[in-house]
């Protein structure tokens, strides 16, 4: 008897996969998670941190297992135990209460951040009304607000928003931005300001950080070329979300975000040819190699690395943790 022949090698099928240069972890974020890190080895577990110390769930999964207790406010620290306060910054009154209880704290707020908080202030003593263009409620923009007095400070998300704002009295205006904004969208409500205050002055550096540019400017490179593109980050990430906003105006069929690869829907590359990958600025690198990993067990797939900046910036560590 002849015996069968070996059925045939299941054929993958084709898959051009472009990956964004500029993605992933930006300086800011890296130095808050090593503050996190080193507190922990110099001090002990446990280590408080306000708020997630980035918007990344298996960032903060993570450093729960290593010994950090993520906290709303510093109601729920004891007084005798280091705390962290988020790279999105915290208002004023926040390091003031743990200096009146004697606290250990460390700062691991963005320094892109802090210079923001410092032109606010800056501004606030020239005698500007500051318009801050952002999201009602990110801890960014809580932190920004909360260096100056509440009437001090507008906030604006829409551009209906900047049409319909009045100036306060004829007190002369100055603006600022939270970082991690679409540059389109705030290009859009600054245009808007402008018509209607000529006057409103530009803020001594652009405000929108060098990582979140970087990672929307290489999107829209994949927008236009990918049918669809996955951008890796978490739900609650500004900038993450912002990229999947950019992919699909500069013209991907379809953009969505995942925490990871067991998110993905394989049914969503049904007719794609060519797929985007990127991550926003506080996903770990480790989780688009597993991403591009399953997209190799699931397709003959050719990566190419799109070009585009490579960043190089870093921040100190705060001399508490490298004395």
């Amino acid at each position: 008897m002849i015996p069968d022949a070996p059925a045939p090698p299941t054929q993958k099928r084709p898959l051009t996969v472009r990956l964004a240069s500029s993605r992933g972890f930006c300086a800011g974020v890296d130095r808050a998670i090593q503050i996190v890190e080193r507190a922990i080895e110099k001090y002990g577990a446990p280590v408080y941190v306000r708020h997630e110390i980035v918007h990344n769930r298996h960032v903060v999964e993570r450093l729960k297992a290593m010994g950090a207790i993520f906290v709303k406010e510093l109601d729920d620290c004891p007084d005798d135990r280091p705390v962290v306060f988020s790279a999105h910054g915290v208002p004023k009154s926040v390091p003031a209460t743990a200096q009146a209880r004697e606290m250990l704290y460390l700062d691991a707020t963005c320094p892109l951040v802090s210079k923001v908080h410092v032109e606010a202030e800056r501004h606030h003593a020239a005698g500007r009304h500051i318009i801050l263009i952002g999201h009602a409620g990110h801890p960014e923009v809580v932190g920004t607000m909360g260096q100056l007095p509440p009437d001090a400070i507008s906030l604006i998300e829409t551009v209906a928003d900047a049409e319909a704002f009045q100036r306060p009295g004829d007190a002369p205006l100055a603006y600022a931005t939270q970082t991690t904004l679409s540059v389109d969208d705030t290009a859009e409500i600054l245009a808007t300001l402008k018509r209607r205050f000529p006057e409103l002055p530009d803020p001594h550096k652009e405000d929108i950080c060098y990582a979140t540019t970087n990672r929307q400017e290489a999107v829209k490179r994949l927008g236009q070329g990918c049918q669809l593109v996955l951008v890796v980050g978490s739900k609650n990430s500004s900038n993450s979300v912002r990229l999947v906003e950019v992919a699909l105006r500069a013209g991907a069929a379809e953009a969505r975000l995942v925490d990871d690869a067991s998110q993905v829907d394989w049914s969503w590359l049904e007719g794609v040819s060519t797929l985007g990958i990127t991550a926003g600025a506080s996903a770990p690198e480790r989780l688009i190699e597993e991403l591009v990993a399953a997209v190799r067990a699931r397709f003959d797939t050719e990566v190419i690395e799109d070009a585009g900046e490579r960043e190089t910036v870093t921040f100190k560590l705060p001399r508490a943790l490298t004395a």
